[in-house]
């Protein structure tokens, strides 16, 4: 790989965004539009009890903060590949001298741009309002980010090859793929809760085991280093599938013709 190829690409990238108002807007507003609802939410809750569930606050917006983590870095992939096809400029792309990992990488790129940008402002917002850090968790901040970042990278790089495989049909799919995942992965609600067989779903879901981690170690226990691991190990196997599909569906493509048809 060429570092000045990524870089290009992802300069690309920052052009459309410092020339749009409309895309920084999307960046930012879903996430505080949450952040406001849900945080005032658990607020109310939490008046409503008397104090009687002071654990539920820091839960609930730390899981908003780290949940929308996990969703920028997959939109950060899939909407950026978007861009290419609303353009119609992904056939310019790919008859450039770019290698389609430089291409990957640049999207990889660019989705760690807009987590680090959305969670600057998460985490502003729900010091500010809610008295909530989540820089509270410490040094175990950074290994359930990674982890979430690389979800959501996978499921990017999933949704991808399917708009590629399937053209502009698929692209609800940038937006909804992700949230199939959040009634498995145990974001608002412990694992335990759930029914069996969606315990069982939940266990192969690598944010499930991120967010068990975010309660232990908010309700002060020691870090548990098993769901890191298991988590760690699923998003490996999972990015690793995600590329291998990706690459498969890009050299079907080849042979079919179907890139500059792509967007028509």
């Amino acid at each position: 790989m060429r570092s000045r190829h990524i870089a290009a690409l992802c300069l690309r990238q920052i052009y459309l965004y410092r020339r749009s108002f409309t895309r920084l807007l999307e960046t930012f507003y879903w996430p505080t539009m949450d952040l406001l609802l849900w945080g005032f939410v658990t607020v109310y809750l939490q008046r409503s009890t008397l104090g009687k569930m002071p654990m539920f606050v820091s839960y609930f917006i730390g899981a908003l903060i780290l949940w929308d983590v996990l969703f920028r870095a997959e939109q950060g992939i899939s909407v950026s590949f978007l861009e290419d096809m609303w353009s119609r400029n992904l056939i310019n792309i790919f008859v450039a001298p770019v290698t389609l990992t430089e291409y990957l990488s640049s999207l990889m790129a660019i989705s760690a741009i807009k987590v680090i940008a959305a969670f600057t402002v998460t985490s502003a917002l729900g010091w500010l309002l809610y008295s909530f850090s989540i820089f509270k968790l410490g040094i175990y901040l950074l290994p359930l980010v990674l982890n979430l970042v690389a979800m959501g990278w996978a499921i990017g790089i999933f949704t991808t090859a399917l708009i590629l495989r399937y053209g502009l049909e698929a692209e609800i799919l940038a937006w909804a793929l992700a949230f199939l995942f959040l009634p498995f992965s145990a974001v608002f609600y412990p694992v335990k809760i759930l029914p069996h067989v969606l315990r069982v779903v939940a266990m192969f879901i690598p944010a499930s085991h991120v967010f068990e981690a975010m309660r232990a170690i908010i309700s002060g226990g020691a870090f548990p280093s098993a769901e890191f691991g298991y988590a760690s190990g699923l998003n490996v196997l999972y990015i690793s599938v995600s590329i291998w599909f990706f690459m498969r569906v890009y050299k079907k493509a080849l042979i079919t013709g179907i890139i500059p048809k792509i967007g028509e």
